[in-house]
């Protein structure tokens, strides 16, 4: 097994103007809070969620 942590990017696509509270808290959380930011993080289960609490408003890359 090799010691490299798989990554995921994230680009945002969208904005949150007029969303609940939680989408705005969680972009933050992903690193995010921009249009066109991008974010490189690790790859778990936490993250997966997060992203797919948000998908209307991100893109996902690797």
């Amino acid at each position: 097994m090799s010691d490299e942590k798989k990554t995921v990017k994230v680009i945002q696509t969208g904005s949150p103007i007029g969303r609940k509270p939680g989408q705005r808290e969680t972009l933050i959380g992903l690193g995010l809070n921009k249009i066109r930011r991008s974010s490189e993080l690790e790859d778990t289960p936490a993250v997966r969620g997060m992203i797919r609490k948000v998908a209307h408003l991100v893109k996902v890359e690797g």
